[in-house]
């Protein structure tokens, strides 16, 4: 092997054959050092998005703190998994198999989503999804909801927090997406994000009626409770928002859980 190695570099830099040859492994040992530090990052990349994620479950309901320890601060949150069909938490039994399903993304958990439902545009789901509940003394005070949905160039994924009585929001906030800067990525602005927060999403009759308006919302209207300023320059990012918020706000997301919230409250 080595006797072949020095015969190809013995021949003239010029030659076909020692450019193929310097070529191929130079690719070789770059596949090879790629291939190595994937390896060796793969657990740091894991642990990474894991923190990211929980930091920005926290974030959106109002938890997170500078400079926290983000496990010590995510100990208030207890994850579960939610039958979205029937509302239903699904029992301890089975929520460790849907979730390593779900993490695989396994094609079988997803259900077509009908054209005329599909407003988020996001042409499938599944019908289980983890949500995340934070307790105080033992009471839910936040539901921190998974959500997505598409913009003008990308899949919008984000979290929406609401408060106890399923109805007033806590928070939105999006962790990706590729909208343009200055414009539709305004979503991560943190003045346009405050505007959310208080916004009662359903009105008292539990109609759904949160919306982004275009333009500006007119404070002394009746309907400014449930209504959020557009984006300047970005409709359709911000319809896309505004579409993605409905559909899981509505019976064909979260409906169903948010009607048994409030059905258990009214017995109370």
């Amino acid at each position: 092997m080595l006797k072949l190695i020095h015969r190809y570099l013995a021949l003239p830099n010029d030659s076909p054959k020692k450019i193929v040859f310097v070529a191929l492994t130079l690719s070789l040992v770059c596949s090879l050092l790629v291939s190595t530090a994937a390896v060796i990052l793969k657990p740091k990349q894991q642990e990474n998005k894991r923190l990211e994620q929980r930091k920005n479950i926290l974030t959106v309901a109002g938890l997170m703190e500078d400079n926290a320890d983000i496990d010590s601060l995510f100990r208030q949150v207890e994850t579960k998994v939610l039958d979205l069909t029937s509302g239903d938490y699904l029992s301890d039994e089975h929520t460790a198999q849907i979730q390593k399903r779900l993490a695989e993304r396994d094609p079988k958990l997803l259900i077509k989503i009908p054209a005329d439902q599909d407003i988020a545009q996001i042409k499938r789901r599944s019908n289980y999804t983890p949500i995340y509940l934070i307790k105080r003394n033992d009471a839910i005070d936040t539901l921190v909801l998974p959500v997505r949905g598409y913009g003008l160039w990308s899949t919008l994924y984000g979290f929406l927090a609401l408060k106890n009585d399923g109805k007033t929001i806590q928070g939105l906030s999006f962790y990706q997406h590729a909208e343009t800067p200055g414009l539709g990525g305004e979503i991560d602005n943190p003045k346009w994000r405050r505007q959310w927060q208080g916004k009662l999403a359903f009105d008292e009759q539990d109609q759904l009626r949160i919306e982004v308006v275009r333009g500006k919302v007119n404070a002394d209207s009746h309907q400014a409770v449930h209504q959020i300023d557009g984006l300047s320059g970005a409709t359709l990012t911000s319809r896309g928002v505004n579409n993605l918020v409905k559909y899981w706000l509505s019976d064909q997301g979260y409906g169903t859980y948010l009607k048994k919230i409030w059905a258990r409250q009214t017995n109370q």
